[in-house]
């Protein structure tokens, strides 16, 4: 065999090498859509820690003191079953959302998305355009290159410190940490985070960007399950914009490549629906511009439903979207309701095994118990403690608690019982507790526990 007659082996890279993208600055409905979703998430993520409630912070996850302040609202570890409820709200509204229109979380308000678009805007303010920034990377001197690109990363990395910041001031009273950054004396943990969630923003806002919505995010590639031929996606009307030119006997479309230029994810959309759409809808805007300049109808990429297209009717209402609207509603429903019954007192009753049961003065068994009381209000309260199930049977000793606001405290409790009481069998017998605030009955909490006789 010849050496020219042995076939040549192509490597191909498991993952494709990639190209830079230099989205174009666009103007329309969808783009101030954008900016006012960037408003409102950041508005509430970085001035909701800085929001004071009752001498306090508003929302603060005090996991030290393991507590969760959300407004007037305290929340225990005992209380995780609302964390639970919450991711799945969220889930099944995310379910609803991309079944009724598609990626629309992704387009306006995932973080990767706000953030992206943040960091878009500074590189817009501090090296121009889309074209001056091709020109500063491809034909750009060094020294303006080292200006530019050094005030553009100082500003992204400020930013990414601020936003991982922000993000230790829920966890960690941000008023105190605040005084601890300008102190220099953070703790490694505190240190370590406000560092860590820095460095994923600017990772992931300034560099990767759209890797981490075409590789990293599972969302992408489980979306389509979600879709059916009524779901809103953006969509390119072929048969008005096709065949593709600016002379006569041609579509709408004029190939100018702005819907391409425009796209942050660097797709063509006029290729059809692709999972790296991520649905923000800037391909529109900038379409709709040219169509405005060339004094045709907006609309040859426009939001639509795969039946719109083909002519037919576009149902709103259907199966999948009944489902996930029914169950979102029961268990927002439910869950406001748990609220609203929920009693802010937490009672744990534990027997005291040192001494299980003794005969004390005037013919009278004693068990000795110790009650968890948990006050999750913020005002202090004063508890009263009765016990029944048993025939004579009484709390020796005060029968009254002072629990400060939003505090656990470990409460000894002695019970008895008479020695030739009918209904105090030998063994152990039933018995219930009753917990109830002094100032408010309403806050009245039961548990079951037994007395032992011997």
């Amino acid at each position: 065999m010849k050496l020219q007659d042995i076939p040549v082996r192509e490597e191909q890279s498991l993952y494709e090498v990639r190209k830079k993208i230099y989205p174009r600055a666009v103007h329309g409905v969808f783009a101030w859509l954008r900016w006012a979703a960037v408003w409102a998430t950041q508005l509430v993520f970085y001035g909701g820690p800085w929001l004071a409630w009752n001498d306090r912070q508003a929302i603060l996850f005090d996991i030290v003191h393991r507590k969760f302040y959300l407004f007037g609202l305290v929340f225990w570890p005992q209380d995780v079953i609302y964390l639970a409820v919450l991711l799945i709200i969220a889930a099944f509204s995310l379910f609803l959302f991309t079944a009724v229109a598609g990626r629309i979380w992704c387009g306006f308000a995932c973080p990767q998305t706000v953030y992206t678009e943040i960091f878009m805007w500074i590189e817009r303010v501090v090296e121009g355009d889309r074209n001056a920034r091709m020109r500063l990377d491809q034909k750009g001197s060094l020294g303006e290159k080292v200006v530019r690109k050094g005030v553009k990363h100082a500003l992204w990395i400020a930013l990414s410190l601020w936003t991982g910041f922000t993000f230790v001031g829920y966890v960690t009273p941000i008023r105190e940490l605040w005084g601890a950054v300008l102190a220099f004396s953070t703790g490694p943990w505190e240190s370590f985070w406000i560092l860590f969630y820095g460095f994923a923003t600017y990772g992931n806002a300034g560099w990767m960007r759209e890797q981490v919505c075409k590789y990293m995010c599972p969302y992408a590639r489980f979306q389509s399950a979600m879709f059916d031929n009524d779901t809103l996606v953006i969509t390119y009307d072929a048969k008005r914009g096709e065949p593709r030119g600016k002379g006569a006997g041609t579509g709408d479309c004029v190939d100018c490549g702005i819907c391409v230029q425009a796209c942050p994810t660097g797709i063509d959309i006029r290729d059809g629906l692709q999972y790296e759409c991520i649905g923000c809808a800037a391909c529109i805007d900038g379409c709709d511009q040219v169509m405005d300049k060339l004094g045709r109808p907006r609309g040859l990429i426009r939001y639509s439903t795969t039946h719109a297209m083909q002519g037919r009717r576009t149902r709103l209402v259907r199966p999948r979207v009944a489902v996930y609207g029914a169950i979102l509603l029961l268990i927002v429903c439910a869950a406001a309701f748990s609220l609203y019954l929920r009693v802010p007192l937490r009672v744990d009753v534990i027997r005291d095994r040192a001494a299980i049961a003794r005969e004390v003065g005037d013919e009278e068994i004693e068990n000795v118990y110790r009650l968890q009381i948990m006050n999750t209000t913020e005002e202090p309260r004063v508890y009263r403690v009765r016990v029944e199930g048993l025939k004579e049977i009484h709390v020796d000793g005060p029968d009254e608690v002072a629990v400060p606001g939003a505090t656990s405290l470990l409460a000894p409790l002695r019970v008895r019982v008479h020695v030739e009481s009918e209904h105090a069998a030998p063994g152990a017998n039933p018995i219930r507790f009753t917990i109830t605030a002094v100032d408010h009955p309403h806050e009245t909490v039961r548990e079951k526990s037994v007395f032992i006789v011997r």
